[in-house]
């Protein structure tokens, strides 16, 4: 072959092998999915004794049941709030996490709630706790605008509050009042589905918890299980 059809044609081979790259990266990409997971220690995992809490457990689920790959980006930061789940989205790493997710969910305001009301739930402040259920309700509703401008498709799996404190009916209320508001705001978006979790401990004891507030690996595996009742992956 001539020397100088052979120099001519390198440049085109150079762009076939990057088109072949492409190619194979898009079969991966379509062979895949993607699930980010927002939220606080109650996301984190934090309490499960192999640190993996819900998102570990449906990650596994997932792998387990689908034909796909399975891609988990845990964001969940302990001791977090909506504020700073907020804030959060403003990292462009993060955002590009949602901006490829399949699934998503988020898991926050436990914390909003807790701090609120003084850093404890007794006594029950209801004046505080007006005042951190309204923050918190302005705060969600940035937080789903932000994500549904960057994906408009994935599917939002919004986790409910649950009482850490079964037998306080006081504190049930205000776990109602504002499962309430969070599942008003998830109704006005599509593809967004509310999850409760509440009423998912009979009692308070080391079968579920592993601290007040946090679930060991037996109380994890009861929200994934709720989870997976309420939506059909």
């Amino acid at each position: 072959m001539d020397k100088r059809l052979l120099i001519s044609l390198i440049p085109i081979l150079i762009l076939a092998v990057f088109m072949m790259i492409n190619v194979v990266e898009d079969v991966k990409m379509k062979n895949s999915e993607v699930f980010v997971a927002l939220g606080d220690s109650l996301t984190h995992g934090v309490g499960d004794q192999q640190g993996s809490g819900y998102v570990g457990d449906l990650q596994y689920l997932l792998k387990e049941n689908q034909q796909e790959e399975v891609t988990v980006e845990n964001h969940g930061i302990p001791g977090q709030q909506s504020d700073g789940l907020l804030a959060q989205l403003g990292q462009p790493e993060v955002l590009n996490d949602v901006e490829e997710a399949d699934y998503i969910t988020v898991f926050i305001g436990m914390n909003d709630l807790v701090k609120s009301n003084g850093k404890d739930l007794n006594p029950i402040r209801e004046d505080r706790l007006e005042i951190g259920k309204e923050d918190y309700e302005h705060n969600l509703q940035k937080i789903f605008k932000i994500i549904r401008e960057k994906n408009p498709d994935a599917r939002i799996l919004f986790l409910g509050l649950y009482n850490p404190y079964p037998s306080s009916d006081k504190i049930q209320q205000v776990i109602d009042e504002w499962n309430r508001s969070s599942q008003q705001i998830v109704k006005q978006h599509d593809h967004m589905k509310f999850i409760p979790t509440d009423n998912l401990f009979e009692e308070k004891s080391h079968k579920y918890f592993s601290d007040s507030l946090h679930p060991n690996k037996s109380g994890y595996k009861l929200i994934t299980q709720r989870i997976v009742k309420e939506y059909d992956f």
